[in-house]
């Protein structure tokens, strides 16, 4: 006999929705109706972009091939990077109309610990040891701020309720954007749901949720949530091309991030050979997402700011 979906744990399930969370994985795979505010139901994100060098040839060569790329993302942390090349990240994204996401910079694979370096410590991902680790990302966050930055990928939720909390008292900028990497390790609703609470502005949930799980996501929290659709060989190296139309579909507002499956891992610094990889692989999955689902609209560019004007706000 063949049960079907959900027809267990009934009470259970009753006793989850009560608490606002679904009630299984959404196997019907629900539209969602929901998107950016520029009315947008997806945009483009390349991460693991370590080098302004690189930020430019994507930026760049994406605009002459004719497509957008909306943000770029920087993996290897603030702290590894002068502030003369931090200010170039900033100038290339007020340029291109694309948001520039920087990484908290020391994090557990950068600290002295030994645990992180062992297969049994590496599940605490790039989390931070100890509260000096604390102030010291919060430095890195106000040293990024002062140079123009507005979005940042944060790696531990204790530090997403501190950066959660100075923003709401007024001690960070209100456009401050809060991005929970992949590396924090969460993937269910009620995960999604804390890390809304404590400040995030979009949740990267670990990188091979089925279809039903993302779309269970969404029916939990209203942030955007950012998908991998390809991913470097060291954690996967799946290529998702043909369900990135259903992952639009069912959790819109979301970042596609593609590209990664070039690489052969997180934190290195691209090659000339693997950037022409990355763009061609962005150039399938947007024509993919335009020949198969026509209806999803990709954000575009943000308008330029004049020069010497602030750093821009998401829209």
């Amino acid at each position: 006999m063949t049960a079907t979906p959900h027809a267990f744990y009934e009470h259970t399930r009753r006793q989850l929705e009560l608490l606002g969370l679904p009630d299984g994985d959404a196997q019907g795979l629900p539209g969602s109706t929901a998107a950016f505010a520029d009315g947008g139901h997806f945009r483009v994100e390349v991460p693991t972009v370590n080098s302004v060098q690189a930020a430019e040839t994507l930026l760049s060569e994406s605009r002459r091939r004719g497509f957008t790329i909306n943000r770029i993302t920087e993996t290897r942390g603030m702290y590894r990077h002068t502030a003369r090349e931090i200010g170039e990240y900033v100038s290339l994204g007020r340029e291109y109309g694309a948001e520039i996401l920087m990484s908290v910079g020391p994090r557990a694979g950068y600290d002295i610990g030994a645990s992180v370096q062992t297969t049994e410590g590496s599940r605490i991902g790039y989390r931070l040891r100890g509260q000096e680790q604390i102030v010291r990302a919060v430095e890195d966050v106000k040293r990024g701020i002062e140079l123009g930055v507005r979005g940042f990928v944060v790696y531990d939720e204790g530090l997403l309720w501190v950066l959660g909390r100075l923003r709401t008292a007024g001690d960070l900028p209100p456009d401050l954007h809060l991005k929970v990497s992949a590396h924090c390790g969460q993937g269910n609703p009620a995960s999604a749901q804390v890390l809304e609470m404590l400040g995030a502005n979009s949740f990267n949930p670990v990188r091979d949720l089925t279809l039903p799980m993302i779309a269970a996501l969404r029916q939990a929290v209203a942030i955007p949530l950012d998908c991998h659709v390809d991913n470097p060989r060291m954690s996967g190296g799946f290529i998702r091309t043909y369900e990135a139309p259903d992952i639009v579909r069912v959790a819109a507002p979301v970042y596609l991030k593609t590209g990664n499956s070039a690489l052969d891992g997180h934190g290195m610094s691209p090659t000339p050979a693997q950037l022409d990889d990355i763009l061609r692989q962005v150039e399938i999955v947007v024509e993919f997402l335009g020949r198969h689902h026509p209806t999803a609209r990709q954000s575009g560019a943000r308008a330029l700011a004049p020069a010497g004007a602030g750093p821009q706000t998401e829209v």
